[in-house]
């Protein structure tokens, strides 16, 4: 588990101007030390470049890399428009963090940038021969990485945008952050049911902020635990909507002041986060689904796509809960566990609802029941339940008998113990 200020990094890290802002200091730095590396060439060095030829080819570089950039951003930008139409606007993010876009438009920025900064210290005369050299030599390095940039940028740009590649990604991330958490259902501390009471003496520390909760920093909650000799039940993990009359935590031990030090180890944002919000990655699958399902889209093989991604992901539930370590490392906390039963209810009641009337949809629907009620545990009830519930939806929604009679046939595994 990350803490607050490692997980801050990390989401900085993640926004495109910091990596396209890292790659022009660097292009603008390695400009300006060819002034100084000059000054250890041997000054009768056999190599004689004239700066005409420097001049033109960054001139080229220049040119081209600010066209390149220009081209790049609309490619992006059509890209992003294209996972909000087709998709849902939900896995835009996943796109934005991608790190081939961000690497590819920094290299094409820093390129430019570095040809520029070169051109004006060539106009002024800050190299000598030595520093022509150094220029040369390092303009013939960055010719090749924009080479293979681009090489790459074209294979990129096939897969950028489209409904299976951003399909793909959201299960991705999706999947980290399931196994993350079946791995650590209780985050480390003690597990308690959400109906469980809180004691009466408990006092509630509420957000100052309506939104949702986006990381939970349970190890600094479990050091400021430690250190008042206090205990914390946190009643809001990632993904939940929390506003100032909904306690985030209550404390046992605790007085009035100690609140706003507990608070801070919540961060609250407008929108979910994939990262420890198992379930918001869920949604989206079941969203790519629903508008696949629209009128307006008619796709249901994106339907079926996602239906057996479904299946995927909870089968890592499934196998990393038979393995996780439920060692209590932070006694002090009380975390509630996750229900599995909101898992099933997130990801096939919108398919099962706007597919009732596909039989092709609901003949995947019941093999991922069956699927999924082999699991045993609270899996077999919820997969038992859904597929009830697909079935007398789909014999609703469904015009001919034969339809309902094969999805009838289909969902008789139903009957076996």
């Amino acid at each position: 588990m990350f803490s607050k200020w490692q997980w801050l990094l990390v989401q900085f890290s993640r926004a495109l101007w910091v990596r396209a802002t890292a790659f022009a200091i660097l292009a603008v730095a390695t400009s300006l030390l060819a002034i100084i590396g000059q000054r250890w060439l041997p000054p009768d060095i056999p190599v004689s470049i004239g700066a005409e030829a420097v001049d033109t080819i960054l001139n080229v570089l220049a040119s081209s890399m600010l066209a390149v950039t220009t081209f790049s951003l609309s490619v992006m930008v059509s890209a992003y428009s294209a996972a909000t139409t087709n998709v849902t606007p939900r896995a835009t993010r996943l796109l934005m963090q991608d790190t081939t876009t961000q690497n590819v438009l920094a290299t094409f920025i820093g390129s430019f940038l570095f040809s520029l900064v070169g051109l004006v210290a060539l106009s002024t005369g800050a190299y000598g021969e030595g520093g022509r050299v150094i220029l040369f030599l390092v303009t013939l390095v960055v010719i090749v990485i924009i080479v293979v940039t681009i090489l790459r940028w074209i294979e990129h740009l096939s897969r950028l945008g489209r409904v299976g590649e951003t399909t793909d990604r959201v299960e991705q991330a999706t999947c980290a952050a399931i196994i993350q958490r079946a791995a650590n259902p209780a985050l480390g501390g003690k597990p308690f049911s959400p109906d469980q009471p809180i004691p009466d003496q408990a006092l509630p520390v509420y957000p100052t902020l309506v939104g949702y909760i986006q990381h939970v920093d349970v190890e600094a909650l479990a050091q400021w635990a430690e250190q008042n000799d206090a205990e914390i039940y946190l009643t809001a993990l990632p993904g939940g909507f929390v506003h100032p009359a909904r306690p985030v935590a209550w404390l046992i031990g605790a007085t009035d002041d100690d609140t706003s030090s507990v608070r801070e180890h919540f961060t609250v944002d407008d929108e979910r986060s994939f990262d420890q919000d198992p379930r918001f990655g869920l949604v989206v699958l079941s969203e790519i689904a629903s508008r696949a399902l629209s009128p307006a889209v008619n796709d249901p093989g994106t339907a079926i796509d996602v239906i057996g991604r479904a299946v995927r992901v909870l089968h890592h539930w499934h196998t990393q809960r038979g393995e996780a370590d439920d060692t209590v490392r932070w006694p002090r906390i009380r975390v509630p566990l996750l229900d599995e039963r909101e898992f099933f209810d997130d990801l096939f009641n919108p398919i099962a609802r706007d597919g009732a009337a596909l039989l092709e949809v609901q003949i995947r629907l019941q093999k991922a029941f069956e699927v999924l009620a082999s699991y045993g545990g609270s899996f077999r009830a919820s997969a038992r339940l859904h597929a009830r519930l697909a079935l007398a939806r789909a014999e609703q929604a469904l015009a001919l008998e034969r339809d309902r009679a094969e999805l009838r046939e289909l969902a008789r595994w139903m009957e076996q113990d």
